[in-house]
């Protein structure tokens, strides 16, 4: 594979690369550069994080070597699972499965807890990075974590999390940081504070979210994005084919394309993975409907010749039939996800 297919395959459905020239320039002149995506270990894996598997397979397959890194720090921060790091590194160990589970090879990617690399060398360069960075800056950056910026005067913990979301690239010597959208200012941070240290400087590469179901907010894409805290609003990966339908048919679906959850779960998730999407009808209602590019199927339904109810049905059926795979994958490993439930009071 030459640097263009390389470059082309890990631009496909991002939404923004910081910057091209950049990326291009790694892909030219290192034979082996490093990359990773952070999490939260928090609960359930839902939908949107397909995504993300997609893109970690990308990077694989061009050439980079791939960290999956599960922040067990931050999450305790962040207060997620009742701040018990016990029940966030059991998350972790079943958010490894899961993106098995979403293809993923395991002995290609490396996981990582932030406590494995947090050594003195580590919260050498969390000052380093605080240094540079101002306390306004830091404030701003604090959405990454699903806050607002006041929320640190009830808990100054939460002022360490951007300096330590930088200083995680700077301490595994990333080439290339990979996110959601969501994660930008982080990124940026880093970027900046790398810049003014005369550190090594991550591109950033970043993917869409994925819309969650309710469609609560359409002119705010991050705050409308799926979620793990709110189990109607998102698919979960191992949910079953009555879960999936009953919960798409709930879903927020309205006559046009912007804020549509559905279209998107179409274009992001099901249109990635065939390139072929059929909606059975009975005759009487216009029969099978198949559609072989997401663009057809969406000025199809904008000119209002599929009807929201059998466009739910398609999505949720087609939908469940990919995720079998990752049901099967936990009814032979179900270990960890027994252990997450029992963490969540499921079981």
């Amino acid at each position: 594979m030459d640097t263009e297919e390389r470059f082309n395959l890990l631009a496909r459905n991002t939404e923004e690369i910081v910057t091209v020239e950049e990326l291009k320039r790694i892909l030219d002149t290192n034979p082996s550069p490093r990359s990773y995506i952070g999490f939260e270990p928090s609960g359930l894996v839902h939908l949107g994080w397909v995504i993300c598997a997609n893109k970690v397979k990308d990077l694989v397959d061009a050439g980079f070597e791939m960290t999956i890194f599960f922040a067990d720090w931050h999450a305790y921060i962040n207060d997620k699972l009742g701040g018990d790091i016990e029940r966030i590194r059991i998350c972790a160990k079943y958010m490894e499965d899961c993106f098995e589970a979403l293809g993923v090879p395991r002995d290609k990617v490396k996981f990582v807890l932030a406590s494995e690399i947090m050594d003195i060398t580590y919260w050498e360069k969390v000052m380093k990075v605080g240094k540079v960075t101002s306390l306004s800056r830091i404030k701003r950056a604090m959405t990454i974590m699903g806050r607002k910026e006041d929320d640190a005067e009830l808990d100054s913990s939460k002022f360490l999390y951007p300096l330590m979301q930088a200083t995680d690239i700077f301490q595994m010597n990333i080439d290339l940081a990979y996110s959601g959208i969501d994660q930008r200012r982080a990124h940026m941070l880093a970027r900046e504070a790398g810049e003014k240290l005369q550190w090594k400087v991550p591109v950033a590469l970043h993917t869409p979210l994925l819309p969650g179901l309710k469609g609560l907010s359409r002119m705010d894409p991050i705050a409308n994005k799926m979620s793990k805290s709110d189990p109607d609003s998102g698919i979960i990966i191992h949910d079953s084919p009555a879960d999936i339908e009953r919960k798409i048919k709930k879903a927020f679906c309205p006559p046009e394309v912007e804020g549509n959850p559905i279209l998107a779960i179409a274009k992001m998730i099901l249109f990635q993975k065939s390139p072929v999407f059929a909606i059975e009808r009975p005759e009487k209602f216009g029969g099978r409907l198949e559609f072989s590019s997401y663009e057809e199927l969406e000025s199809t339904y904008v000119a209002g010749k599929l009807h929201p109810m059998d466009l739910k049905i398609g999505v949720a059926k087609a939908l469940s039939e990919q995720l079998q795979s990752a049901r099967d994958y936990f009814e032979r490993n179900p270990k960890n996800l027994d252990a997450m439930r029992r963490s969540l009071g499921l079981i």
